[in-house]
């Protein structure tokens, strides 16, 4: 044994340490014991100690998707490695990148029903872009940091290193990540270039185009939405933008047709729905933004950018599939445009502006201003105009309701400032990603959108906010129900609302101030402008408590499986197709 062995504890940290990993968020048991022994010996990697362990992979989702880093999870053997299969999932719907280390039992334990033991790796397979049981200590470096590069290139994604605790205590030789190329991963950077120039062309010939722009904007780094913005000014071409891609372009943007999707803009469904050109740049054509897939921009040519081969032609078939990192792509397509002849039909895009500015008149996302109660929309626009005073500003959420309205009416000028669950749709989500967020911007105003259900599932972590004196607000949408549940309950399910009433809420005031933190509530509007103050005004993390309409719905709404232009805008609105059982549109 070579004195300069280490022990596979002792790897797993140099390796962190070589990654540039400055927190992990975790949760320690018995299998884990070791690595935790090696953290507390060292002072260059913080750990975050969370109260369940879902809370600590949701915290490394909102420190990775606010900074663009690789966020590190650590946890024990069996129920720590399955509590955190939910945020694993959620991370891989929405290309989050993580490393998830897992404790598990000895390997000559492994398959004997031993304590604490799960398939680890059997059951994170699906739910994960790569996992490894690591029972090799010579290999264990390499592996360690072929999962960092497989977490953050191509497509970026969660990876499982299930590391049993005899080799965590085994001695090996470490390799630094400088000497690791993987052997057969090699995502596709570049964009065939002759499809860049095919898709030029037909950009140029246009006459009602738009760009529809995703999460994957934002994934490839802060120089792909420039490019992106760059791009939109010099065709004048209008632009939405997905739920995860919002920020991407800013919302102030005169070309910025607001979110595409079941709960996006009039301007925006009806530009998707009429268009003869669509350049999706970044996007997976997600269910919520397709609706009816053989009515999805029916007399369209279309464009798809995306570094996932598999998500060319996976939902919608395309034109011309470009694969590659957006990023890359667009600056190619940029210098294509700029080095030919290449003009827009200036005459068809003003024309195509008209229109979509007619359907801009029908003011999609309005509600009554004059209410005497205070109006979700109206609790979200408030916060918006008084939180832009803060420098910088990072929003959360849970997920329902509240969610759609805060991406509705809180508007994102930069990427990487809104943190939701897209895919998965994970309630309990936006508290302990906050928790992430806060740690890695901790001058910033961090703010968890919430409704009073879902906050209530990740509820124990205000106690990692107090230990870590991590200032967080928390803005409770309180209308007493689990909003969106009940709104499809109400125009699907013939208002049959069937257990969506929450009934025993806490007071979160108290509960806050049990916590350690501030409770403040408003039931009034006159109320609302002063507790938005105090909150922001706080260096404590804070519940808000706001008291909402619980009648309100949130429109407008495409019904699942219907087409664009099927939009309802108020619970009269006619579905205009037959409802299924399980609440699709039957064509």
């Amino acid at each position: 044994m070579s004195k300069n062995q280490l022990s596979g504890a002792q790897i797993l940290l140099k390796a962190l340490n070589d990654q540039g990993v400055d927190v992990i968020f975790g949760y320690p048991g018995g299998a884990v014991l070791p690595i935790y022994d090696e953290l507390f010996k060292q002072n260059k990697i913080k750990h975050i100690l969370v109260r369940q362990e879902g809370g600590a992979v949701h915290a490394a989702e909102g420190y990775a998707r606010s900074t663009g880093k690789v966020g590190v999870v650590l946890v024990t053997s069996g129920p720590g490695a399955t509590n955190a299969v939910t945020g694993l999932l959620d991370a891989m719907m929405d290309s989050i990148p993580l490393v998830c280390i897992c404790g598990q039992v000895p390997t000559h334990l492994i398959g004997n029903d031993a304590f604490q033991e799960a398939d680890t790796t059997g059951i994170t397979r699906p739910c994960t872009k790569h996992n490894y049981l690591a029972k090799d200590i010579d290999i264990l470096a390499r592996q360690i940091h072929e999962a960092f590069l497989v977490a953050k290139s191509g497509r970026p994604g969660p990876v499982v290193i299930d590391l049993p605790k005899d080799v965590m205590m085994a001695q090996g030789d470490y390799i630094s990540s400088a000497k690791v190329i993987h052997k057969s991963y090699r995502p596709q950077i570049k964009g065939d270039i002759s499809k860049i120039e095919e898709a030029v062309k037909v950009i140029a010939g246009a006459k009602k185009p738009i760009i529809y722009a995703g999460g994957g904007v934002i994934n490839s780094g802060p120089q792909a939405s420039q490019l992106l913005n760059q791009l939109v000014q010099m065709t004048d071409f209008p632009c939405t933008l997905t739920l995860m891609g919002l920020g991407a372009l800013p919302a102030s943007d005169k070309h910025f047709l607001g979110m595409l999707g079941m709960h996006g803009t009039y301007e925006a469904n009806m530009a998707m729905h009429d268009c003869d050109v669509m350049l999706c740049v970044g996007a997976r054509f997600d269910d919520r933004v397709t609706g009816r897939t053989d009515a999805f921009s029916p007399n369209s040519t279309k464009i798809h950018i995306d570094i996932d081969p598999s998500s060319i032609n996976k939902t919608i078939n395309v034109d011309i599939g470009i694969v590659g990192d957006v990023g890359h792509v667009l600056e190619d397509m940029i210098k294509v445009w700029k080095s030919g002849q290449n003009r827009c039909d200036e005459k068809s895009i003003k024309s195509w502006w008209k229109t979509i500015n007619k359907w801009r008149e029908r003011k999609s996302l309005s509600y009554d201003k004059d209410a005497t109660v205070i109006k979700p929309q109206y609790a979200i626009e408030r916060l918006y105009e008084l939180s832009k005073k803060h420098n910088e500003v990072y929003i959360t959420t849970e997920v329902g309701q509240h969610q759609m309205w805060a991406a509705q009416h809180f508007h994102f000028e930069h990427p990487n400032r809104w943190m939701t669950s897209g895919g998965l749709g994970t309630m309990g989500y936006g508290l302990p990603a906050a928790i992430g967020v806060q740690l890695a911007h901790p001058k910033a105003l961090v703010v968890d959108i919430a409704g009073e259900a879902s906050i209530l599932m990740n509820m124990q972590e205000m106690s990692t906010l107090v230990q870590h004196n991590l200032p967080v607000k928390v803005f409770i949408l309180n209308n007493e129900c689990m909003g969106m549940v009940k709104q499809w309950q109400e125009l699907l399910h013939g208002g049959r609302c069937a257990e969506s009433y929450m009934q025993a809420l806490p007071d979160f005031v108290k509960l806050a101030e049990a916590y350690g933190g501030v409770g403040l509530r408003a039931t009034k509007k006159e109320q609302l402008d002063s507790v938005i103050g105090e909150m922001i005004a706080s260096d404590r993390p804070v519940i808000a408590d706001i008291a909402v309409d619980p009648k309100e719905n949130c429109f407008p709404m495409i019904p699942s499986g219907a087409a664009h232009n099927e939009i309802l805008f108020s619970a009269a609105d006619k579905l205009g197709a037959e409802v299924s059982e399980d609440g699709m549109v039957m064509v």
